[in-house]
């Protein structure tokens, strides 16, 4: 995917989700109230990731969740990290 139809697609999702740089990879950061919220979240995203078989990268603490969508296989996103994406955003936080 171009960098161009990737801007049209992100243009879709939260507006806390960012491109990387190298147009490889979406991401997004996410606070929490504490590490049970924190958990819920990531085990509800767990159960998209699973149901969509396409994972995120994650990076996980006591109140926070740094997601990061690639696809791994094409070396860059593809529709398929935007459509994750978008769940998320739809998962209560």
């Amino acid at each position: 995917m171009g960098a161009a139809e990737a801007k049209v697609l992100h243009g879709q999702l939260h507006r806390d989700w960012r491109i990387a740089d190298d147009s490889k990879s979406i991401e997004r950061s996410l606070k929490f109230k504490d590490f049970y919220r924190t958990m819920s979240f990531v085990n509800a995203l767990a159960h998209v990731a699973n149901t969509e078989d396409h994972h995120p990268d994650l990076e996980i603490g006591y109140n926070y969740c740094q997601v990061k969508f690639s696809t791994h296989s094409i070396g860059g996103l593809s529709e398929n990290d935007f459509i994750c994406a978008a769940k998320l955003d739809r998962l209560p936080l």
